[in-house]
């Protein structure tokens, strides 16, 4: 049997009842708990977010709501005025992934196709930064925001504090780098040879085949902005501008807990309707392995 057909299971086992039936049974029970590990916390957050105070705090817990109150929903909405960290949140998130792109995807050309002189000890050295815990970097970032080299900035209280510091995402320019390394270095040779500099190759040839993973750049900046708390809550001390993560914990000790609950619901909407929609996307850039003809 060529190696490319080999399997963890045998197909001669795979022939077999017996074979089938354990195959079957074990792949059905590994979805199931993989399943329910996800969707669980999702229901159990957005029952919990419809049911009355007295009910959520009952123990044992009731399942199905006894009563429903859909209406906590638009109370979380109004008497929390998420509408403001929404948009504190769109921003922060927003800016972070234009800034990503804007740095990281001529970097990771460069180090692809350009091949500076200490190439390898660039990229060696932003790898190293993975391996470091992110609690390590806390401190020489915070004082690099609190005062920008050379430009003498603080950048406390202002959307750059956290733009600046995305960029630079070692995960995110070793993927990309690796995406660039199997694009053919004949098609950049044609473009030379019809006068395109290396950014005219990079905006006409390089990024065209690249969008299946630049989406999945995209979606992992985004979430990762979306979601991020620790650092926002250093860099973002004005209540007013702070976003989601930060308000709601926050706020988490004097609102009630049904209504923290809703409110927790519709900050993750819309990166589960990213991810929904964005699926194939991301599971094509993530398999993409190489180019076609």
């Amino acid at each position: 049997m060529p190696a490319s057909a080999r399997t963890l299971v045998r197909p001669a086992v795979l022939r077999t009842r017996r074979g089938r039936l354990v195959y079957w049974s074990v792949l059905a029970v590994s979805l199931a708990l993989f399943t329910a590990a996800f969707i669980v916390p999702l229901y159990w957050a957005a029952t919990g977010a419809v049911k009355a105070p007295d009910e959520l705090a009952r123990t044992p817990p009731t399942y199905v709501p006894q009563e429903w109150h859909p209406e906590n929903y638009a109370r979380a909405w109004r008497e929390m005025d998420l509408g403001r960290y929404f948009l504190n949140t769109v921003v922060l998130a927003g800016g972070a992934w234009l800034v990503q792109l804007a740095v990281q995807v001529p970097a990771a050309y460069a180090l692809s196709k350009l091949r500076p002189r200490f190439g390898r000890v660039v990229l060696a050295l932003m790898l190293v930064t993975l391996m470091m815990p992110v609690t390590a970097l806390l401190v020489p970032v915070y004082l690099t925001v609190v005062d920008v080299p050379l430009f003498n900035r603080n950048l406390i209280n202002s959307p750059s504090a956290v733009w600046l510091p995305a960029a630079a995402n070692a995960f995110n320019i070793y993927i990309l780098k690796n995406f660039f390394d199997r694009i053919p270095d004949d098609l950049l040779d044609a473009a030379r040879m019809d006068g395109a500099g290396a950014l005219t190759t990079l905006a006409r040839v390089v990024l065209p085949l690249s969008r299946p993973i630049l989406a999945v750049v995209s979606i992992l900046s985004i979430v990762t902005a979306w979601k991020d708390f620790l650092w926002p809550l250093l860099v973002i001390p004005d209540p007013a501008r702070q976003p989601l993560s930060v308000f709601l914990q926050r706020v988490a000790p004097d609102t009630p807990l049904n209504i923290l609950m809703a409110g927790l619901v519709l900050a993750s909407l819309p990166l589960i309707a990213l991810f929904l929609v964005f699926q194939r996307q991301i599971v094509g850039g993530l398999t993409a392995g190489g180019l076609k003809g």
